[in-house]
C-alpha cells in the first residue's frame, strides 16, 4: 500500500469547503436528542458542557492536522502502514473500517426511527433504509467532489432550521438556567463525554485530507467548521434548557423536534413533519462520507475495487435494518457506537499523532547523524 495518495487534479477541492464538510458531518441525527442526553448528566450546565466539548474537539482537530502535515498527502490507512508496518497497520485500518461501517448503519437506523415515531408509524424499516442506502451509493459512485457538493447543499439548504429554533425563545423562562456551575467536575466530564455521538464525524478529516488543494489552509477552515458546529449546538442546548422545565427535559426523548411543534404556519399545522423530512438532507453527507471512507479501505487494505466495497457495506447496512427494530436495541447499539466513537475520534488520533511525531523526529535525527560532517 502506498503511504501517500496523489489524486488527480480533477478530484481536488478548495480548502474553504472543509468548513461545510466538517459542519455537515458533525450535525447529524444525534443533535435532535442532544439537549436531553447532556442534561441528564450536567443538568443546568448542559450548555457549558456542550461548549467545552466543542473546545475539546478543536484541540483534537489540531492534533489531526499536525499528524497529517508530517506526510505529503496521506490518509489514515497509509499512516497506519507507515507507522506500524504492513500486517499490524492493515489490521488497525480494518478495525477502523468496521467502525466507519457501524456509524454508517446506526445513522440510517436512527433517522428511520425518528420518521416512524413522528410521521409514518407503520412504515417498514427496510423500505426507507433501502432509499437512503441507494442515495448514498449513488453519491459515492460520483466521487469525492460530489460528496463535497452534497455537504455544501446540506449546510446551505438547512441553515434556515437554526433560525426557526429561535421561535421558542418567546416562551422561555430564564430561571431554568439557575443555579449555574452547580454540578461537580465528574458530572461535567460525563456531560462532555455524552456529546460524543452527536459531534463525531470530524475524524473523516483523516480520509478527505489528501483531496484538499491548499493543505496549508486546512487547519483554519477545519476550525471554522467546528466553531460553527459548537456555537450551533450550544445555542440549541441553551434554548432547550430555557424552554423546558427540568422534569420535562429529562423525559423528552427528542427535545429539538418537540420544540418545533409550537411553530405554526398558515397552511401547515404540523411543522415538525417538514423538519423531520428536511432532516434527511442533514444526514445525507454523514452517510455518504462514512460509506466513502469505509469503502476506501477495500482498495487500500483488501486490494479490491472500491465499488465492490460500496455494495458490500450497503448490503450489510440493509441487512441490519431487519435486526435492529426495537427501541432498546437501537439505544444499546447507539450507546456502543458512541463509546467506540469516543475512542476512535478523540483518543486514538491524539495517541497516533504523538507516535507519528516521535517516529518522524527519530528518523530525522538518525538521518542527521548518518550524514558526514
Amino acid at each position: 500500500m502506498k503511504v501517500n495518495l496523489h489524486p488527480k487534479e480533477s478530484l481536488l477541492f478548495n480548502a474553504f469547503l472543509l468548513i461545510f464538510i466538517i459542519h455537515s458531518v458533525q450535525v447529524g441525527v444525534g443533535i435532535i436528542g442532544l439537549p436531553r442526553i447532556v442534561f441528564l448528566n450536567a443538568k443546568h450546565d448542559a450548555w457549558i458542557a456542550v461548549f467545552l466539548a466543542g473546545v475539546f474537539t478543536a484541540i483534537i482537530l489540531w492534533f489531526m492536522i499536525m499528524m497529517l502535515k508530517q506526510y505529503d498527502s496521506a490518509d489514515l490507512y497509509g499512516i497506519h502502514v507507515d507507522v506500524f508496518g504492513k500486517w499490524l497497520g492493515n489490521f488497525l485500518s480494518f478495525v477502523y473500517m468496521l467502525y466507519l461501517t457501524a456509524v454508517f448503519c446506526i445513522i440510517i437506523l436512527n433517522y428511520i426511527e425518528i420518521v416512524q415515531v413522528w410521521i409514518f408509524p407503520n412504515l417498514p424499516t427496510w423500505q426507507l433504509a433501502l432509499v437512503l442506502i441507494l442515495l448514498a451509493v449513488y453519491a459515492v459512485h460520483g466521487g469525492i467532489r460530489v460528496m463535497v457538493g452534497v455537504s455544501f447543499l446540506s449546510v446551505t439548504g438547512t441553515l434556515w432550521l437554526l433560525f426557526v429554533l429561535c421561535i421558542p425563545l418567546r416562551y422561555i423562562d430564564i430561571t431554568h438556567l439557575f443555579p449555574i456551575m452547580n454540578v461537580d467536575i465528574t458530572h461535567m466530564i460525563k456531560g462532555i463525554k455524552s456529546v460524543t455521538l452527536s459531534i463525531i464525524g470530524f475524524e473523516l478529516l483523516m480520509f478527505v485530507y489528501p483531496f484538499v488543494k491548499e493543505k496549508r489552509k486546512a487547519l483554519f477552515y477545519v476550525q471554522m467548521g467546528n466553531l460553527f458546529t459548537t456555537l450551533s449546538f450550544t445555542l440549541i442546548t441553551l434554548i432547550s434548557i430555557l424552554f423546558f422545565a427540568e422534569d420535562t427535559l429529562s423525559k423528552v426523548i427528542w427535545p429539538v423536534i418537540s420544540m418545533l411543534k409550537i411553530v405554526r404556519l398558515p397552511n401547515l399545522e404540523r411543522f415538525e413533519f417538514l423538519a423531520v423530512s428536511f432532516w434527511m438532507l442533514v444526514i445525507l453527507p454523514n452517510i455518504c462520507l462514512y460509506l466513502w471512507a469505509a469503502s476506501k479501505g477495500f482498495s487500500r487494505i483488501i486490494k479490491r475495487t472500491q465499488k465492490m466495497g460500496i455494495w458490500i457495506i450497503a448490503i450489510i447496512a440493509f441487512c441490519a435494518s431487519f435486526f435492529l427494530k426495537a427501541r432498546y436495541q437501537m439505544q444499546l447499539a447507539a450507546d456502543l457506537i458512541a463509546k467506540a466513537g469516543f475512542y476512535a475520534a478523540y483518543c486514538y488520533p491524539v495517541i497516533l499523532s504523538i507516535i507519528v511525531y516521535l517516529k518522524k523526529w527519530l528518523s530525522r535525527r538518525k538521518q542527521s547523524h548518518a550524514e558526514p560532517s
